[in-house]
């Protein structure tokens, strides 16, 4: 799945199938290929990758028919035009809380070249500001994915504004900043938490603009249920790191038991993405 076509399919409805990819190793995207993924999520907000790696994945992962979608280290449309030119099919901009921050990042994503005065006046809605040739230019070139993080209980109250904006492709639950600005950290079977994980969903499946969440817990019911029951089409489930973790974790204590040695049960880590 291209760009464009991640894009339409949230438009639509369509459940579109991702998870966070963490590694830059050369072996990695022929593994990540047999997983049926639709889109990959490269996060440089919190993994360390510099341009030229982060450059190499999205254009593996694009030459594979897998959209690469990196979430930015801040809501910088400078930054978002970087990681476009870096060849991501999509952005994803961390702890939005107002709708002037999406209309700038929309500037970035869905108005590539333009910058400066002319920008603002084609945001502010200037009559004559977008000549037509200019504007077909726009809709032909410019087919990447704008998806912003909801992660604070400001950016609950200011949600009607952030999905009115022209352009949004989806919004995307973060739900470590969510949950710790609700005052319940990581307590993600918490109701306020699924409350405010369900209310983001619903409007914005209202709104036509795709939603979902950042799933890292282990209940995978609920997950499933936020799907079925809010609309949620933007499943992004879990990360190569925290499978790992799991995994490994799980066979060396299964072996250590099976030879009588002590297993340290304390479990994984959160792992805070």
């Amino acid at each position: 799945m291209n760009a464009s076509e991640l894009c339409a399919a949230l438009k639509r409805g369509k459940r579109v199938y991702g998870t966070l990819i963490v590694s830059a190793s050369p072996e990695w995207p022929p593994r990540v290929r047999q997983l049926g993924l639709d889109f990959v999520f490269i996060d440089t907000e919190h993994v360390a990758i510099d341009r030229e790696a982060l450059s190499w994945m999205c254009r593996t992962y694009q030459a594979m028919d897998i959209a690469p979608i990196v979430r930015i280290p801040a809501p910088d449309p400078y930054q978002a035009t970087m990681a476009l030119d870096a060849g991501a099919g999509g952005i994803v901009a961390p702890y939005i809380e107002s709708a002037r921050q999406v209309q700038q990042l929309r500037g970035a994503v869905k108005l590539r070249p333009i910058k400066g005065q002319k920008l603002d006046e084609i945001l502010a809605g200037i009559p004559g500001a977008l000549e037509p040739e200019l504007a077909e230019y726009q809709r032909a070139r410019n087919t990447r994915a704008l998806i912003v993080n909801i992660e604070s209980t400001y950016a609950l109250q200011a949600l009607d504004e952030i999905l009115a904006v022209p352009g949004l492709d989806a919004v995307l639950v973060g739900p470590h900043d969510l949950s710790s600005s609700l005052g319940i950290p990581e307590q993600y079977d918490h109701p306020d938490f699924d409350q405010a994980v369900r209310t983001i969903l619903r409007k914005a499946r209202a709104a036509n603009v795709g939603a979902g969440v950042h799933y890292i817990a282990d209940d995978i019911q609920q997950e499933i249920a936020w799907i079925e029951e809010e609309g949620a089409n933007l499943v992004l489930h879990s990360a190569d790191l925290i499978a790992f973790i799991k995994g490994i974790r799980a066979d060396i204590g299964q072996i250590k038991r099976a030879l009588g040695d002590q297993d340290d049960e304390s479990g994984v880590e959160s792992v805070l993405i």
